[in-house]
């Protein structure tokens, strides 16, 4: 098995090219590697090829990946989503199961190959749809933990069938016995995994932590060597690899507990992942088209992809209504799950070679999956952007509790002290004295850099779910948040703006889904020299009718609204339409303007 330098070179370097121009034209780079590998491998120019040894480097890319995206979800949030993802599964599996078997049989195949190819166009790509989540920087929504948690359901039960489909066909009568023996083994799978995970890693994790054996180098290779183990399991339990290397990185996140070496490892999987071996699977699944099929089968093929579609996105959305959040958010995660790839491939090359598919059907079948693939990010990121413009898109909140303020000023102490409540609040400041008055006020500050990711982590950026930047550096402020949402995801933002004339820096803003601080532009340096001075009062006001003549009345433009009280909770102020009756909000007055209701 020799490989190919030159080969794999190019294989890497148009996985590159493609992933960046689709990245500038706003879609997923995985989208512009399939393309670059159908337009440079073996179904048009032909200058790529693969190999016995790109296979293999492309199957551990998916691997790898995969223990990633595991290491980067919280299993809390899957657990959470459970319920959506099964009924996401279900209808997504049944309906295009039901549709493939009926379009191969009306086309005078047979009914096996019909079973077959419903399979195939039930089952939807854990990993590539976990690529396109990673992507579109989305991995924190409740889509994403739905659709996550769906593709595991819907994956592990259409391996589970297939099992018996291809009993049926090899032996002609349907084996109960084969069929129960796999399912035992996928409840084996997933109690050991419970077990090494809850029971086994932490106790060993603290073991070697105390042997002092616990470097950043035999931490990562223990990682690589508990994947493929889990990989490797889920084999024997007749599942894909990939179910297994996900699986792992679940375990994983919860054995590691100290946050920050988590996340360098993390972000070190990330970089062998994303940044050099997944590229080369999606390339390399350009290579499997075959453009014959366009003009043989022209019908049947377009038939079965647009029938796939249709029914994975109506029947994850029908299924989905139960679930109690509406119908628009199961359409976007029915057209996030539409995507097929390794375990349909896989499905067909196992059916091709055991007689039970022609090589036209599974050309076809390939063809579906990267045609499903493709419209994916396209479709997902419509109904991302569609879902975020309603202000319903669901960000996670488990383990985000979380308050960071950047700024440490006198403005931004009154602030801290003002929100204090059950949530923890850090504050960052590059200026040591700021942050030891912080201190004397009880309040916990980091001195720092906010720029700098060790600073971040240190101040628990991580488990974040509001960040507030107040510097007197409107700029600083918006790129501060732009960092917190595209690297840490943080669900809640809120930035200060200085000037009347940063219109740019509030579209940055807007950009990113953060929220402009108090609502209306505000000079920090101003209102901290009339602090300093005693030139200002903190009162409290109470909302009574919440109507916005009222609020433009007891807070005038010259005031500043920070946080509103409502039911013994605090929230950051964010605007008249926050507001509702019975609130208190703390306002600062200037002590000439004071005007205590």
């Amino acid at each position: 098995m020799e490989l190919s330098i030159l080969n794999l070179l190019l294989v890497l370097f148009v996985a590159w090219i493609g992933g960046q121009i689709a990245a500038r034209l706003g879609y997923p780079s995985v989208l512009g590697e399939l393309i670059a590998g159908i337009i440079f491998g073996p179904p048009l120019l032909g200058i790529l090829y693969g190999s016995d040894a790109i296979n293999v480097l492309a199957e551990l890319g998916v691997l790898m990946m995969m223990l990633y995206i595991g290491m980067e979800i919280d299993p809390r949030e899957l657990g959470k989503a459970s319920k959506g993802g099964v009924l996401a599964a279900l209808g997504g599996f049944i309906v295009p199961f039901a549709l493939g078997m009926w379009i191969v049989v009306a086309s005078n195949g047979t009914t096996i190959a019909g079973v077959f190819v419903g399979m195939a166009m039930g089952v939807t790509s854990l990993a590539t749809k976990s690529r396109i989540l990673v992507d579109l920087k989305i991995l924190d929504t409740r889509i994403a933990h739905v659709m996550l948690a769906g593709a595991l359901v819907a994956d592990t039960l259409s391996l589970i069938i297939f099992a018996g489909i291809l009993s049926f066909a090899t032996a002609g009568e349907l084996d109960l016995l084969m069929i129960s023996t796999i399912s035992v083994k996928v409840l084996l799978f997933f109690f050991v995994s419970w077990l090494l995970g809850l029971k086994v890693f932490p106790f060993l994790y603290k073991w070697l932590k105390q042997r002092n054996i616990t470097g950043r180098t035999f931490n990562a290779t223990l990682i690589l060597l508990i994947a493929l183990a889990f990989a490797e399991l889920a084999h024997l339990a007749e599942l894909h690899s990939i179910l297994g290397a996900f699986i792992a990185g679940l375990v994983l996140r919860e054995a590691i507990t100290v946050k920050k070496l988590s996340h360098e490892l993390t972000d070190l999987v990330k970089d062998v992942s994303l940044g050099f071996l997944a590229p080369i699977f999606f390339v390399t699944a350009g290579f499997q088209v075959s453009l014959d099929v366009l003009h043989s089968d022209t019908i049947l093929l377009v038939g079965t992809i647009v029938l796939a579609t249709l029914g994975k996105v109506v029947g994850t959305t029908l299924f989905y209504l139960p679930s109690g959040y509406g119908w628009r958010e199961g359409l976007t995660i029915g057209a996030g799950m539409n995507g097929r790839g390794a375990v349909e491939i896989v499905i067909a090359g196992i059916g091709l070679n055991a007689g039970i598919i022609s090589q036209e059907i599974f050309s076809i079948l390939v063809f579906m999956a990267i045609i499903t693939t493709a419209t994916v990010p396209v479709f997902l990121k419509m109904g991302v952007e569609w879902l975020d413009r309603r202000n319903e898109l669901i960000r996670s909140t488990i383990g985000k509790e979380d308050i960071v303020i950047v700024g440490a000023g006198s403005l931004a102490r009154l602030f801290a002290k003002a929100l204090v409540s059950k949530r923890p609040i850090t504050m960052i400041d590059s200026n040591e004295t700021n942050c030891k008055k912080a201190a004397e006020m009880g309040l916990k500050a980091n001195y720092g850099d906010a720029l700098d990711d060790i600073i971040l982590r240190d101040a628990g950026i991580d488990s974040t779910g509001t960040l507030i930047s107040m510097t007197p550096n409107a700029e600083v402020n918006v790129l501060i948040a732009k960092r917190s949402y595209e690297e840490f995801l943080v669900p809640q933002i809120f930035s200060a703006i200085i000037d009347e004339r940063e219109k740019g820096l509030i579209k940055q803003l807007e950009a990113v889904g953060g929220k402009q601080l108090f609502d209306r532009k505000v000079n920090i340096l101003e209102w901290e020299n009339m602090i300093n001075n005693d030139q200002i009062i903190l009162e409290q006001i109470k909302i009574e009718t919440g109507s916005k003549t009222e609020l433009e009345k007891k807070i005038p433009s010259n005031a500043l609204p920070m946080i509103i009280v409502r039911e013994n909770k605090k929230y950051v102020y964010d605007g008249f339409e926050s507001v509702n009756k019975g609130d208190l909000i703390f306002t600062l007055f200037r002590k000439s303007d004071s005007n205590t209701k």
